[in-house]
């Protein structure tokens, strides 16, 4: 009988793993078309997308694995890109996440710390060559997968409203065109679910500014590298500046979060003190329209109603429709 996925990539992660006298159980993480990921112990294996760019996705294991990286982002286990059931495999060490039921311990300002310090990397001195940051790119495929999505009673209003919205936007921030030069290392798809708390061994000696002292234990640290490129280091605040906008984070956190970016020196959104939205304007309605398009594809696939997080993001889009064409060919700093 073939081996499932989950249980190929436990598998693998066991084999980092020093041997064991009976099979190490495992937990699956996540099982999504765009990610599976599998927990053993102290490793973790993730199966991307099978349309991954595996060259894009092998430079950016080895800039994942760099020292300038040391402190920012969790360095992988190896940065051999493997490949199982036809996905293309990496492995890694596991890191704690955010707790999803104590929001009010949410680390907003660490997050803003560690975006800060990936914005200044020297993208020169990094493996390459460096791909571009793949956040229009999802945005563009939001869209493809609301317009290849089923009937549904519910959505054709809200989906009109979403295209509306994508209307407004630039087309570099669509994908359809590239995105402005830019020379910034960006992570392209920041969220909560993206930080971990990494192992001792992974510090490498290093601080990571704001985080602790040199080779300190359970230190935040970003994961994911399957959007990390060159970019526009807006892009990074956007979801946080989305969900601040559709009322989905407060302002006493949204704050918090731009102020330790900020502090940190941190090169978007402008300096202490100043209106960020000039620079967020466009990243942010793009993740609002991305957000909502998957929502309402989503719906529709599965035939059930938008959730109150999800009506909230077609709602700004509504909001959005309503604004004039944004015409200047330039993208955020």
């Amino acid at each position: 009988m073939p081996t499932s996925l989950p249980a190929a990539l436990a598998a693998l992660a066991a084999a980092t793993l020093p041997a064991a006298p009976v099979p190490r159980p495992y937990e699956l993480l996540a099982d999504r078309e765009d990610g599976t990921v599998v927990r053993c112990g102290a490793a973790v294996a993730k199966a991307h997308a099978g349309d991954s760019d595996r060259e894009g996705l092998a430079v950016r294991m080895r800039i994942a694995a760099d020292e300038a990286l040391a402190g920012v982002l969790l360095p992988p286990l190896s940065t051999e890109v493997r490949r199982l059931h036809g996905r293309p495999v990496t492995l890694w060490p596991y890191g704690a996440p955010v707790d999803p039921e104590r929001p009010g311990e949410a680390p907003w300002e660490a997050a803003g710390r560690l975006l800060a310090a990936l914005h200044h990397v020297p993208v020169h001195r990094l493996p390459g060559p460096v791909p571009p940051m793949r956040g229009p790119a999802k945005v563009a495929r939001a869209l493809r997968r609301l317009a290849q999505a089923p009937p549904h009673p519910q959505t054709p209003g809200p989906a009109e409203q979403v295209r509306a919205a994508a209307r407004t936007l630039p087309a570099w921030a669509r994908g359809e065109e590239p995105a402005p030069p830019g020379g910034t290392l960006c992570h392209g798809d920041l969220h909560l679910g993206q930080l971990v708390r990494g192992p001792v061994k992974e510090t490498r000696g290093r601080r990571a500014p704001g985080n602790g002292g040199p080779g300190a234990a359970g230190e935040w640290r970003l994961i994911d590298v399957d959007d990390l490129g060159v970019g526009a280091p807006a892009w990074d605040l956007a979801r946080p500046a989305a969900w601040y906008a559709a009322g989905l984070l407060d302002s006493g956190t949204w704050v918090r979060f731009l102020d330790a970016y900020r502090a940190a020196g941190g090169p978007a959104a402008g300096p202490p003190g100043a209106d960020p939205w000039p620079e967020l304007d466009v990243p942010a309605r793009a993740l609002t329209v991305q957000t909502a398009a998957l929502a309402l594809a989503k719906a529709a696939e599965k035939h059930r109603r938008l959730d109150d997080v999800e009506r909230l993001m077609v709602e700004s889009c509504a909001r959005i429709a309503t604004l004039p064409p944004d015409l200047e060919p330039g993208a955020p700093s």
